[in-house]
């Protein structure tokens, strides 16, 4: 089993930044995937972005290309999103995942998931 647990949401205005993270607890696969996903109310689990943790490989969703990047840290387990240049549309709840083996943007592919995070952006 791996546990997921986001931290860093909240409320910032619009152009500003905030930084997620997730740290990992339980097993560990070599072949992981770690990715990032956020869905607001009325709207469908979305793609944000992605980081193979065996050679660091990222991979972003086009709403977010540009202004988020993904970074992992292998001596503590965690995977972290920084959001720049927030939007007001970026609003949404933010979930941290994880795949055994393999890389997807399909959020029903990803077995781990964490309780997700809060994140606000005022206009």
């Amino acid at each position: 089993q791996v546990q997921l647990v986001e931290s860093g949401g909240g409320l910032v205005q619009a152009g500003g930044s905030l930084r997620l993270s997730c740290a990992a607890s339980g097993r560990t696969f070599s072949r992981r995937t770690m990715g990032w996903f956020r869905q607001a109310p009325g709207k469908e689990r979305e793609f944000v972005g992605a980081i193979r943790w065996s050679d660091g490989s990222t991979y972003y969703g086009d709403s977010v290309k540009g202004r988020f990047s993904i970074s992992r840290d292998n001596a503590k387990n965690t995977v972290s999103l920084q959001m720049n240049s927030l939007k007001p549309e970026d609003t949404a709840v933010y979930y941290c995942a994880a795949r055994t083996v393999g890389v997807t943007t399909q959020p029903e592919l990803f077995e781990y998931w964490g309780q997700g995070t809060q994140v606000t952006v005022s206009s």
